[in-house]
């Protein structure tokens, strides 16, 4: 996605360690017109697959899927990192992630992933492919069919395709990182 490289170019930070940051424009303070050229990207990318919910991980996946949700008239769960008092009826996977350094428990409530959900996961980045992961966890305890995953930003050195892909789930990415090294964001070419 030109618009999305673009921009990453020329906002997008590098820290050391792989981490690229967009919080100027993704996941922090929010560039709505670009959330709405990302949703409609990605419902041209899914198109061909049916799905009936859009699920997402709190909290930098809300935006993008929310975006989509309404563009396709369609629900967005967010899968919550933190169970609340109030959720008794829960399915939940362990999640460790990367930019935090730490593992956390992700609870969704079974009122709303079901067996009847095919569904689509948005989230904002795929490194190591932990968030995902969790999120198939989820989706195969409530017995539903994920679909596929779809990533603003995949950080390709970090493999987490590869991880996924070997669990049989389809893989999207709108900006395809091959390197940050030496504090360059290296982006594969956009057609």
């Amino acid at each position: 996605m030109k618009e999305l490289c673009e921009r990453i170019l020329a906002d997008g930070k590098c820290f050391p360690g792989g981490i690229l940051k967009v919080d100027s424009f993704i996941n922090h303070q929010i560039d709505p017109n670009l959330m709405k050229a990302i949703a409609v990207e990605f419902s041209k990318r899914f198109a061909d697959v049916s799905f009936n919910k859009i699920l997402t991980i709190e909290a930098s996946g809300i935006a993008p899927a929310i975006m989509l949700g309404a563009l396709l008239g369609l629900p967005v769960v967010y899968v919550k990192k933190k169970k609340p008092s109030t959720m008794k009826n829960i399915l939940a996977a362990k999640v460790f992630s990367f930019t935090k350094q730490r593992s956390y428990d992700v609870v969704v409530s079974k009122d709303f992933l079901t067996a009847d959900d095919h569904v689509l996961f948005i989230d904002d980045f795929l490194a190591y492919g932990n968030a995902a992961l969790g999120i198939i966890d989820l989706v195969r305890q409530a017995g539903a069919q994920l679909v596929g995953v779809g990533v603003i930003i995949e950080k390709a050195f970090q493999k987490g395709r590869e991880i996924i892909e070997k669990e049989g789930v389809r893989v999207e990415a709108l900006a395809i990182v091959d390197s940050l090294d030496d504090g360059v964001i290296q982006l594969r070419t956009v057609i």
